[in-house]
């Protein structure tokens, strides 16, 4: 059994508690928090398992990582921390542990990354022996493995589109949401997810990797953002209220130029509230959000992905995935070695041994 903490115990961390009590290959032994109510908790309460653990989380961050435990998943927000977050998973690489996380977005396609990110974690890889995978969602699966491997089934491929269309109202991160992305605030306010370059920080690698993967040069990477106001104010379950007259809603493509052309295309269509930009794409059965990939070519191949967790909460859906991918390459990880891995290295695999099975 591999001897896996699991750090945080948010939106991701709960869910990866969850994920690591199904492997059959992973043991957790340690749960961090950074919040003074959950120490002491059981692991099992925290990651919402109807059972405990005998796992009780901690805020002693030396104390865990000097037991030498063989995997860390990293599931701490690096959005709005993105130095802290590099510290702690580096502090982590350098105690020989595989560290998997959806944390920073520049390493997800670490070849690309800049110096600032990428090496830190080479220099701990070398150190320490432990080693790194980053990815998630959007950006992760849904721009990297799934539409290379749905690439597969084509005779001709003329263009690559992948969506995320979803309801920020069920996204359990007010912050982020409201500042980061801008949702609630004026329309002369320039949110930070929306600043040039930062689309491309964020997803440029998604685009490289395919690109890579693909055989094709890429000329350049484009952005383009629309924004749309809301008409009324509205009163979300979740987030609260949102007025008349701030963002509602945000478009934006992150473009893949191929011999002058946008070939590979990763596009967000993002609301608060379903009212706003309603000509815009939304999910296939009108629910609250989908992941989508669209091959133009011959044939023309359209896949959509629908996930649920949480009550049938489609944000927790996606996120579980995101964690379903990261925990469940930890033991390839082990067996692979010291490195720095991406999403063309780790493969994704069968759920082996987890098919019926309940692990209590």
């Amino acid at each position: 059994m591999i001897s896996t903490v699991v750090w945080g115990t948010g939106n991701v961390g709960r869910l990866a508690i969850r994920a690591v009590e199904a492997h059959p290959a992973l043991k957790l032994v340690a749960v961090i928090v950074h919040h003074p109510d959950k120490i002491g908790r059981d692991a099992g309460r925290l990651g919402g398992l109807d059972h405990d653990t005998g796992v009780l989380a901690t805020d002693d961050i030396e104390a865990v990582l000097a037991a030498r435990p063989q995997a860390v998943v990293y599931a701490a927000s690096g959005d709005t921390r993105p130095d802290d977050a590099l510290a702690d998973i580096t502090r982590a690489i350098r105690a020989g542990a595989v560290v998997v996380s959806p944390a920073l977005y520049p390493l997800y396609d670490h070849r690309g990354a800049p110096p600032e990110f990428r090496d830190p974690v080479a220099a701990a890889v070398a150190e320490g022996g432990g080693s790194l995978f980053a990815s998630g969602v959007d950006p992760g699966w849904g721009n990297d493995v799934l539409p290379l491997l749905l690439s597969g089934l084509g005779s001709t491929i003329d263009a690559i589109r992948c969506q995320e269309i979803f309801d920020y109202s069920t996204y359990d991160q007010p912050d982020s949401v409201r500042y980061l992305v801008g949702m609630g605030q004026p329309m002369d306010f320039e949110p930070m997810m929306l600043m040039p370059s930062v689309p491309t920080m964020v997803w440029g690698g998604q685009i490289r990797m395919m690109a890579r993967a693909l055989g094709v040069e890429l000329d350049e990477i484009r952005e383009t953002v629309e924004r749309r106001a809301l008409d009324s104010t509205v009163t979300t379950r979740t987030m609260g209220e949102f007025a008349a007259g701030t963002q509602g809603a945000v478009r934006f493509e992150v473009q893949g130029i191929v011999e002058g052309e946008p070939r590979l295309v990763i596009e967000h269509i993002t609301r608060i509230h379903a009212s706003c930009a309603p000509d815009w794409p939304t999910p296939p059965d009108g629910g609250d959000g989908a992941h989508r990939v669209v091959i133009e070519g011959r044939p023309r191949i359209e896949v959509t992905v629908e996930a649920t967790d949480e009550g049938e909460n489609r944000s927790a859906g996606g996120n579980a995935t995101a964690v379903g991918r990261l925990v469940g390459a930890i033991d390839w990880l082990v067996e692979a070695g010291p490195g720095l891995y991406d999403a063309l290295d780790v493969p994704l695999r069968p759920a082996i041994g987890k098919l019926g099975r309940k692990k209590s």
